[in-house]
C-alpha cells in the first residue's frame, strides 16, 4: 500500500522548487556561547555588542548572479566593516568560519594570491555605519556560490580598534540556505 501513495505524491514533490530564489536570514548577534547556538555571534561586544541586529538578504534570482545586502542596527557608530562570504559556519573561535568564499578556489591557502583573491572571485562589501550605529550594504557578483560552500557571513574590524586589529573576524551570521543549500 505505501507504494502507490508514494507514486502518487511524487508528481506534487517534483514541483517544488529546489532552492528559493531570495534567502533572508534576520537575528540578534548573541555570545557563541549562549545556550541555544546562535544564529548572529557576536565575538566584539565592544563593536558588536549582544542584542544588535543584522539583516542579510542573499539574491539568486538572476541567472547566473547574486546579490547580497546586509543591514545591520546598535553595532559601533561610524565604523566601517569589511564583509565576506565564508566557507564554514559560525562558532566559538571566530577562526571556525573557515577562508573567504572564492568562486574559484585558489589552490594555495591561506589565499593571498591577486589572481583568485580579489572581488571578481570573492564577494566582498564595506559596511558603513552612521552616528546610531546602523548601515546598509550591497554588493553583487556575477556568479553563484556552490551548494554547501557559502556557509557564513563574517564582519572584519576593519579599523584598528582598541584590541582588535583591522583583520579580526568581529562578528559571524550563520547563513544555511542562503546559496542554495538545503
Amino acid at each position: 500500500m505505501p507504494a502507490p501513495l508514494a507514486a502518487a505524491l511524487l508528481p506534487f514533490a517534483l514541483l517544488a522548487p529546489a532552492a528559493l530564489p531570495v534567502a533572508v536570514t534576520e537575528a540578534d548577534f548573541d555570545p557563541a556561547t549562549a545556550f541555544v547556538p546562535p544564529a548572529a555571534v557576536s565575538h566584539a561586544p565592544d563593536l558588536v555588542p549582544y542584542g544588535s541586529h543584522v539583516r542579510v538578504v542573499v539574491d539568486r534570482s538572476l541567472p547566473g548572479r547574486t546579490v547580497l545586502t546586509v543591514t545591520v542596527a546598535g553595532v559601533a557608530a561610524d565604523h566601517a566593516f569589511p564583509v565576506h562570504l565564508h566557507t564554514r559556519a559560525c562558532g566559538a573561535d571566530p577562526a571556525a568560519s573557515g577562508p573567504h568564499y572564492q568562486d574559484v578556489v585558489d589552490p594555495v591557502s591561506p589565499s593571498t594570491d591577486p589572481a583568485y583573491a580579489n572581488g571578481r572571485n570573492e564577494l566582498r562589501l564595506t559596511l558603513r555605519t552612521d552616528a546610531r550605529g546602523g548601515g546598509s550594504a550591497a554588493a553583487a557578483v556575477a556568479w553563484r556560490p556552490r551548494p554547501g560552500g557559502a556557509r557564513s557571513l563574517v564582519l572584519h574590524a576593519g579599523e584598528p580598534a582598541g584590541a582588535h586589529g583591522a583583520a579580526d573576524r568581529v562578528a559571524c551570521v550563520n547563513l544555511e540556505g542562503a546559496d542554495g543549500a538545503e
